[in-house]
């Protein structure tokens, strides 16, 4: 009984023992969880203007190439978390798209100078950058031109039609950004009447050109 009552008492102690070492040890503390940043993704929503100029080429009244340049306006709407861009957007084009013919003595010449459209666009974004489809409607002036010796007469017209096209657009700083676009317009019916000489018929025009847009 007696060591029945000593071998208790040992292993009492024991854990009294164990309990004291256990709580002397040094305690692990949780390593502290380092918040994630939030990195806001770029917004394309807002008015907008710039400028652009590139190079044209024409189909109709012969085939005419040459400088083409003017400025835009338009408007985007993007919802958050979306990659869809919704906008529209007009713009002017100055132009120096001609060609010649000359024969029996008179030089006819026809030349797209100006044209302008107004046209939706819709978007695709990955954060800064995005590509886009649109089209719309078009206007183009038309002018012809006859000269000969002792005779010279010229006209100009406005004509109506379409425009379609695409390109890629990128947020290079926060309020500005630059695109490469594609336009193909078609001018619809265009009768230009010069002396006794009218030239008539559709014509089309390319257009591959750079813009730079400021965001209001």
């Amino acid at each position: 009984m007696r060591i029945l009552t000593a071998l208790g008492a040992a292993l009492l102690g024991m854990g009294i023992v164990s309990s004291a070492s256990a709580a002397d040890l040094p305690r692990r503390e949780a390593m502290p969880t380092k918040a994630v940043p939030y990195v806001s993704m770029y917004n394309w929503t807002g008015f907008y203007a710039g400028v652009n100029a590139g190079y044209g080429w024409t189909d109709g009244f012969g085939d005419a190439d040459g400088f083409v340049g003017g400025g835009q306006i338009g408007y985007n709407w993007q919802a958050a978390g979306s990659p869809f861009v919704f906008g529209i957007e007009a713009d002017f084009q100055g132009a120096d798209l001609s060609s010649s013919v000359t024969g029996a003595g008179f030089t006819a010449t026809a030349r797209s100078n100006a044209f302008g459209t107004v046209r939706g666009r819709i978007g695709y974004a990955w954060d800064r950058a995005m590509i886009y489809a649109t089209g719309g409607w078009a206007y183009t002036r038309t002018e012809l031109s006859i000269t000969a010796p002792g005779f010279a007469a010229s006209n100009n017209e406005w004509s109506s039609g379409y425009a379609l096209g695409g390109g890629i657009e990128w947020a290079a700083w926060d309020r500005w950004t630059v695109k490469a676009e594609y336009l193909y317009i078609h001018s619809g019916d265009v009768s230009v009447t010069a002396g006794p000489f009218t030239a008539s018929g559709d014509y089309s025009t390319n257009l591959v050109r750079a813009g730079l847009n400021y965001r209001f």
